[in-house]
């Protein structure tokens, strides 16, 4: 029961990511831009070496942070908080990439719209697992 709810909160997600998109390009005339699948759409050189240190410091953070789950017992909220920071620096930095240096500059609403829903996303499902140890 818990992977049918998880697929269909998934499905849900990406449905209100794709209408939210539709909706923006339509209201702000934004261009669609063909993106490959699971390849480095870089905007530029500094782009690319900008997106890779954050990927390293990711890796490397996720390493201390997995250090400090499994010997110094500290919350997974931990690692789930410092994860999602490095998703929300990486999409932010992407997002100042395409406004300054595209052809098409008003693509960075569809980028900070899309992180955006994915922040409220996590944040409720955290919330509600309680894996902040919040007693609401």
């Amino acid at each position: 029961m818990f992977w049918l709810k998880f697929f269909l909160l998934m499905a849900s997600v990406f449905g209100v990511i794709w209408f939210v998109k539709w909706v923006l390009r339509k209201t702000f005339k934004i261009k669609k831009e063909k993106i490959d699948w699971f390849s480095y759409n870089h905007i530029n050189n500094l782009h690319k070496k900008i997106d890779w240190t954050i990927r390293i410091a990711t890796m490397i953070g996720s390493i201390f942070v997995i250090y400090l789950f499994v010997f110094k017992e500290y919350p997974i909220a931990l690692y789930l908080i410092v994860w999602g920071a490095f998703i929300v620096i990486d999409y932010s930095v992407r997002a100042f990439f395409e406004w300054k240096y595209t052809d098409n500059p008003k693509q960075w609403i569809l980028t900070m719209s899309e992180i955006t829903i994915w922040v409220i996303v996590a944040s409720i499902a955290m919330i509600q697992l309680d894996l902040v140890n919040l007693r609401l």
